[in-house]
This record gives structure tokens, C-alpha cells and sequence, in this order.
């Protein structure tokens, strides 16, 4: 198969785990960049739910989340901490604690007070804790099939169906790396 990357690696960019990546912690993993550089890169994890109930671990912060309320493992690294993306309701508008990354998609403060979040965000998603690589790191995962770098779509962010995410963003590619969202880990089954 072409392992060559298809979409270059920069914020907005889809890291899509190969079959053969089966390390229990990225298995099936669809990977969203938001930070690409000299030092390495960092993303979250888009399919994963957390274990951790939302509203325990950030108070009514539920119900301004995007559909399904939940708190999503972004990855294994600072699972303290929390990411969280969000895309103003209003385009023109850059609203209190939002920073831009791409495509009206941002990253929000999770100290903004929730009175200023309410009704400001068309869509919003918490991650705990993120995936990180090294310098070259993630180029050579690439290279050794374990990740494909495709074009993210916005609504593959905030998809109210992020377990069947992988399977969907494999299909649209074509060709051989679509052939991928057929793959099952027991061929022998079919």
C-alpha cells in the first residue's frame, strides 16, 4: 500500500490509525493535529470517550458540549488536563478565552466563566489529556503505515457518531486506503 501522506502534517490535519496499529491505546484512532513544529507535534484523539463523567470532572460545562455530552479521551498523555475546541456561533465574532487554530475551529479556555461560553459556541468538545510525538517521531509512524494524514472536514470534530468515525473518514478516501474501512481484526470470521 502507499504509505506516502496524503495531507501535509499542520493544525486540522486527521492522523487515521492503520489496521496494523494495535497497541491498545490509538487501535481504530482517528487523530485531530493542532500543533505541528520543530519540538514535535500534538493532537486529540476524536473516537474515544472517557470514562470519566463530563459534568464531575467540569461542572455544567455538559450541556454547552456539541452531541454526545460526554468528556472524550483525547489520548495517554497529561490526562489531568483538558483541551477543548470550540467554534463560535458567529463567524466574524473571536469571543472572550477562544483562540483560532483552523477552519473556525479553536481552542476555548476552560476558565472562561460558563455565562460568557453559554450561547456563543456552535459547537464545543472537551478532550482529557492529548497524544504527542517527538521530533520525527511521527514522521516515521507514518512511514511504517501506523497513522495516514488525510484532510479533516469540520464536521469530523464535532460528528455526533465518533465511533464509527474511522471507518467513515477511511471510506471517503478511495482507493486502497478506503479498502481499510472494510478491514476487521478477525479476517478469518468473514
Amino acid at each position: 500500500m502507499d504509505r506516502r501522506p496524503n495531507a501535509p502534517l499542520a493544525p486540522g490535519t486527521l492522523l487515521v490509525a492503520g489496521a496494523e496499529l494495535r497497541d491498545g491505546i490509538f487501535d481504530s484512532s482517528v487523530v485531530l493535529l493542532l500543533d505541528v513544529d520543530a519540538t514535535g507535534a500534538l493532537g486529540v484523539v476524536l473516537n474515544e470517550y472517557s470514562p470519566l463523567p463530563l459534568d464531575t470532572v467540569l461542572p455544567g460545562w455538559g450541556a454547552l458540549t456539541t452531541w454526545p455530552h460526554q468528556l472524550y479521551d483525547g489520548g495517554p498523555v497529561s490526562q489531568e488536563g483538558a483541551i477543548c475546541l470550540a467554534s463560535p456561533t458567529h463567524p466574524s465574532e473571536e469571543p472572550p478565552g477562544w483562540r483560532p487554530l483552523f477552519d473556525r475551529i479553536g481552542l476555548l479556555h476552560l476558565d472562561t466563566p460558563l455565562e460568557l461560553v453559554e450561547g456563543a459556541y456552535r459547537d464545543l468538545r472537551i478532550f482529557a489529556g492529548y497524544a504527542g510525538w517527538a521530533p520525527g517521531q511521527l514522521e516515521g509512524e507514518i512511514v511504517h503505515g501506523a497513522w495516514f494524514p488525510v484532510a479533516a472536514r469540520y464536521a469530523d470534530v464535532f460528528d455526533p457518531d465518533p465511533q464509527t468515525l474511522w471507518r467513515r473518514v477511511l471510506a471517503r478516501q478511495g482507493g486502497e486506503l478506503g479498502w481499510l474501512a472494510t478491514w476487521t481484526p478477525t479476517p478469518e470470521l468473514n
